[in-house]
């Protein structure tokens, strides 16, 4: 019997579809403590192991002297604590922190804003003197936090087509990116399952300003070039790959780490209709290695060419 497993969560898991891609990369490239992975609690990564199957001819580019640093935390929200009750204390808080601590820029990238707390924190930023750049879905930008924003005087370009700017992402000084599945809404910080990674990186930084910079002048989805400068990078002993969807094609690049698994790929997603994925975990699965996974079941019940069925028959 083939050892894949998938869970349905009755709660909202993820906010976003690309959350395979950042899943995957800490599965397959990080290894969290115990604790930090049964708790669900924040916590730093402190070591790495490079898997066995990752390509030894990818052009891996070493970080000089200082930029070779690279500081990694993760975060997880947590819907059934005292602060998801009262909708405060949660990674709204600690994102304010960080940026109050800016000294001259923050471009974000966000699919959805309503919370007015992250709100009040971009307009001091701003009053302060940064820069403030801002890349939003076009549909969410008639929200009242982003016409908020506007009325100060902070600069946001939608993205104004039918597919979806669906980043999450924020970059802070040019000097630290924060990225994940978090909206900066009260549902995607109270009430559902999301995390954020805060990572820095001199490299890892200029591959997101690249992209932004991309999108703050009006190219979105195929207008976009695959130019991500230090697509494969290598930090001290930790190897980092960075994608941006569509023209970086990250899917491809899922289903070859996953068909080099040799002891376990688990994975977290909130839409999964990928059949070149679903079939390179089948088949993971049946030379016993240990698959499971986590889907949101109101997408697994309604989303057209899901695929949870059809590894819950695999076994």
């Amino acid at each position: 019997m083939p050892a894949l497993h998938i869970k349905q969560k009755y709660q909202n898991w993820f906010s976003a579809a690309m959350i395979l891609l950042v899943a995957f990369a800490v599965v397959l490239s990080c290894a969290p403590s115990k604790n930090m992975l049964e708790n669900g609690t924040a916590g730093w990564i402190t070591q790495t192991v490079a898997p066995a199957f990752w390509e030894a001819h990818l052009p891996i580019e070493r970080s000089p002297n200082n930029e070779n640093a690279l500081e990694l935390s993760v975060f997880f929200t947590d819907p059934y604590s005292a602060q998801a009750r009262l909708r405060q204390g949660g990674l709204d808080a600690l994102l304010i922190q960080a940026i109050d601590r800016a000294k001259f820029s923050l471009k974000m990238a966000m699919y959805n804003l309503s919370l007015e707390n992250v709100t009040d924190m971009l307009i001091r930023a701003r009053q302060r003197g940064l820069q403030v750049h801002v890349v939003m879905e076009s549909d969410a930008m008639d929200g009242k936090q982003p016409q908020r924003l506007m009325d100060h005087g902070i600069s946001i370009v939608g993205d104004q087509l039918e597919s979806l700017m669906h980043n999450k992402y924020w970059i802070i000084d040019e000097a630290e990116v924060w990225t994940g599945s978090l909206n900066l809404t009260y549902t995607g910080t109270y009430n559902d399952h999301n995390n954020v990674l805060m990572l820095r990186n001199s490299y890892v930084v200029q591959n997101y300003l690249t992209d932004f910079e991309e999108m703050f002048t009006g190219k979105f989805g195929d207008a976009k070039r695959r130019n991500t400068p230090h697509p494969f990078i290598q930090a001290n002993d930790t190897k980092i790959e960075t994608y941006f969807s569509p023209e970086d094609k990250p899917l491809s690049r899922l289903v070859m780490l996953v068909g080099g698994a040799q002891e376990r790929v688990l994975f977290l997603a909130y839409s999964f209709t990928s059949d070149a994925l679903a079939e390179v975990m089948i088949e993971r699965a049946e030379t016993g290695v240990e698959v499971r996974g986590v889907m949101e079941s109101q997408q697994m019940d309604s989303n057209q060419g899901t695929e949870y069925e059809r590894l819950r028959q695999a076994g």
